[in-house]
């Protein structure tokens, strides 16, 4: 299947949208690792219904006049990170959780490192909030995006942040 892309700027670096027939698929960092989320065959289409949305609703969201999102989602993954994934989805806007609270919320409590290999295998960035997830102490721990990145999308939430 060949998936529909269209790339916007944003306030943490261009983002690259994908989108399927049934809906978002990716959001992709301009330099994330290719091997991070692999999508196969793209093409440009920036009129994709899926990818408008997504990408008005991201500009909302960077200029403070959005906190949830409403898009249609296509996770592509195994059971287990797909479980991770819908947990982030329950993180609410300007709050984290540690990878501890994830891996006791998908019931899997001694999965901790599982459930940060999942984060960071996240393919819907800032849509599914992966950026709300810290380190037990509340200190801010890898992200896709960069640390930066993930400091800029916390500080637009007004989640509290340990320096």
């Amino acid at each position: 299947m060949i998936l529909a892309t269209k790339t916007v700027p944003s306030p943490v670096g261009e983002l690259t949208l994908a989108a399927s027939g049934e809906g978002l698929v990716a959001i992709l960092w301009e330099n994330d690792d290719p091997d991070r989320v692999r999508l196969g065959d793209r093409v440009e289409q920036p009129d994709h219904p899926v990818l408008i949305a997504a990408g008005r609703q991201l500009g909302e969201y960077f200029d403070g006049q959005r906190t949830t999102f409403d898009l249609p989602l296509d996770f592509r993954g195994s059971d287990f990170q797909k479980s991770v994934w819908a947990a982030l989805l329950t993180i609410p806007f300007g709050e984290t959780r540690s990878y501890a609270d994830i891996a006791r919320a998908i019931g899997r409590p001694n999965a901790c490192r599982a459930v940060g290999a999942a984060n960071g295998r996240n393919p819907i960035s800032i849509v599914a909030p992966c950026h709300r997830v810290v380190g037990t102490s509340g200190s801010l721990t890898g992200f896709a995006g960069g640390l930066d990145a993930k400091r800029r999308l916390l500080a637009i939430e007004g989640a509290p942040l340990l320096i």
